[in-house]
């Protein structure tokens, strides 16, 4: 969860028996080793630490990138002609990074890690989590040597874990479809993602097959994420629908509330956004005046399907009474 990775979030989730995990996407290397730092020496367990396969180099149109700027700026700021420019860190540097940091789990997200990386990271015993989203996907992951498969379903917040981009909007899976199928298709473990939120959804995906599940939108509006509140407000009165995914943030399809920015901008009369991450730098003047005002109108508000069934109460209650509830229910389903 790119930006909602705070330490303190891992930490919790660490000191009650989870996988803590750190979205570092938009981390400069020094903070990538800096956060692993600090979550080792607190957290008492594992972690893992994700990054996100960079896509090919991006088509620029500079009269529709023109319409873009006029178009968000009735949502906020004037934009700049730059805007468009901003790229995330560099991936190499990041990549190297994680060599330093020495994560026990390493992942993936839009993509597979070069075989020559996965090699090096291997060397030093850390396993490799591939996140996916078909089941194409997940045979190309165990072939290239991923340890274990994230099956990631269409319900999931923010970005989904497509390879290809222009597949993402049109190849939509739901987890209860995807991941019978992931097991059924790979001998390594699988992990359950995208809508869980509650002890029943841990449940469904282990009597599935997975051999765990992961959480997302559910720890946002636990105090130790220090998501803006309105942000975290606005999950706890989200039905399933109230969520949508389009490419209006970032470029890249994803997963937010349904806010009054995000119905306009995927209106007929508004300019179709512009590829990843050309779009994520258009927005971020208005994304930036929304957190600043706490209009989570113009915020970038990820949010899952399940988020509705988010609770405002500290990440270790949600790990414990996500599995014992989940043990309780798979107990009474097989009789144990």
């Amino acid at each position: 969860m790119a930006g909602a990775s705070a330490p303190s979030l891992s930490i919790a989730v660490m000191k009650a028996g989870g996988l803590g995990s750190c979205g570092a996407l938009l981390m400069q290397p020094e903070e990538i080793i800096a956060w692993a730092a600090e979550v080792s020496k607190n957290g008492g367990g594992a972690f893992q630490i994700n990054l996100w396969i960079p896509d090919p180099t991006p088509k620029r149109d500079a009269a529709h990138e023109t319409r873009l700027r006029e178009f968000l700026a009735s949502w906020g700021p004037a934009v700049s002609a730059e805007a468009g420019d901003a790229r995330p860190p560099e991936f190499s540097a990041q990549c190297e990074a994680l060599l330093v940091a020495l994560p026990p789990v390493f992942s993936s997200v839009m993509g597979l890690y070069p075989r020559e990386f996965v090699q090096r990271l291997k060397q030093h015993g850390i396993a490799w989590f591939a996140n996916i989203s078909t089941v194409a996907e997940a045979r190309a992951a165990e072939v290239a040597g991923a340890d274990v498969i994230v099956a990631q379903g269409m319900e999931a917040g923010g970005h989904r874990g497509c390879f290809d981009a222009t597949e993402a909007e049109r190849r939509q899976v739901g987890l209860f479809a995807l991941l019978p199928a992931v097991v059924d298709a790979v001998k390594v473990p699988v992990v359950g993602t995208g809508g869980i939120a509650d002890a029943r959804g841990v449940a469904a995906a282990l009597a599935l097959g997975a051999s765990a599940a992961q959480v997302g939108t559910a720890f946002l509006r636990c105090p130790e994420a220090k998501i803006h509140p309105a942000w975290a407000n606005a999950l706890a009165a989200a039905a399933p629908e109230d969520t949508i995914v389009s490419r209006v943030f970032s470029g890249r399809a994803g997963r937010s509330l349904a806010t009054d920015y995000v119905r306009a901008a995927i209106s007929p009369d508004a300019p179709l956004p512009a590829p990843y991450p050309v779009q994520r730098g258009l927005t971020a003047a208005m994304r930036a005046a929304g957190q600043k005002a706490g209009d989570v109108q113009r915020m970038q508000a990820w949010a899952g399907q399940s988020a509705g069934l988010a609770r405002t109460e500290p990440a270790d209650q949600v790990v414990r009474r996500l599995w014992e509830g989940a043990l309780e229910l798979l107990g009474e389903r097989f009789g144990s």
